[in-house]
């Protein structure tokens, strides 16, 4: 079963969530706190489906296409500020009555999980944050994704290009990752003359734009509740500044998982699972 869900976000923005597995129809569950899932940018939605199904074993886990991604609103004039993302967030958790649940978020899904706990302690039960940094990323890494973006060889003629170049022939491919090419080529759709992008990489920049100049460690530091911080071995998280992480949360865990990539959870599932599970068995029946 896959269940679409409207919401409705910061400005009245249309937002899609997604339950992907129906969670047993037990008293146990209707008591258990709910799991909100947050991708990353550029991510949508599916790309929790696995860990959504698993989790919809013992509890209510929904996942959310994020404003400007998957099927939510993309509004040509935003705003992609982080107190939009953030207020989204905070409305899905309210509307699909999933308080105080877990939150689980990839990369920008992961700041703005942590942000919304600082903010909202009442709302937020866990935190796992997946492969993303609290140190300011600067200028010199906002313009290299300009670049990026500019390579890409849109429209792609089939999928099967996608997963190419996005697994094998993107400039910022070190070796071969067929996963890295699944990731992308979920986010993209057939248009007359080839596949595109569900998102807008203008859009994108103008969300990235509103966090890689700052720092969020006063806002990490904020947390109060349980939260694990998981990085993938090979990922965009430094083991040193992961670890950092830990000491700044006031109920800090901290997790790795071998052999992934910044893609963690979509790389490696059942890994990533391991790596995630005693945590969450301790935050959810606990």
């Amino acid at each position: 079963m896959v269940r679409r869900i409207e919401v409705t976000g910061a400005g009245g923005a249309r937002l899609a969530a997604w339950e992907f597995a129906d969670p047993p129809k037990t008293r146990e569950v209707d008591r258990s706190p709910g799991v909100l899932l947050l991708h990353g940018l550029m991510g949508r939605a599916s790309h929790w489906a696995g860990t959504a199904r698993w989790l919809a074993e013992r509890h209510r886990a929904v996942a959310l296409d994020q404003r400007g991604h998957g099927q939510s609103d993309k509004p040509p004039h935003g705003p992609y500020t982080r107190e939009a993302y953030v207020d989204d967030a905070e409305a899905a958790l309210v509307q699909l009555g999933l308080a105080p649940a877990v939150l689980i978020g990839h990369s920008m899904g992961a700041l703005t999980a942590w942000q919304l706990a600082a903010r909202r302690p009442d709302l937020v039960r866990g935190l796992i944050i997946c492969d993303m940094r609290a140190s300011a990323l600067g200028a010199a890494s906002q313009r290299e994704w300009e670049d990026w973006f500019k390579t890409w060889p849109v429209p792609f003629a089939t999928l099967a290009d996608v997963r190419k170049w996005f697994g094998e022939d993107d400039p910022w491919v070190e070796r071969p990752n067929p996963a890295r090419g699944a990731f992308y080529a979920e986010v993209m759709a057939e248009h007359e003359d080839g596949w595109h992008p569900v998102f807008s990489r203008d859009q994108m920049l103008a969300s990235r734009a509103t966090w890689v100049y700052d720092a969020h460690w006063e806002e990490l530091a904020q947390v109060q509740c349980p939260a694990l911080v998981v990085r993938g071995l090979d990922g965009e998280l430094g083991r040193a500044e992961a670890q950092e992480m830990v000491r700044v949360l006031p109920r800090g865990e901290y997790a790795e998982v071998p052999d992934a990539g910044h893609l963690v959870h979509y790389d490696q599932p059942d890994s990533w699972r391991t790596a995630v599970q005693p945590f969450l068995d301790g935050v959810l029946t606990g």
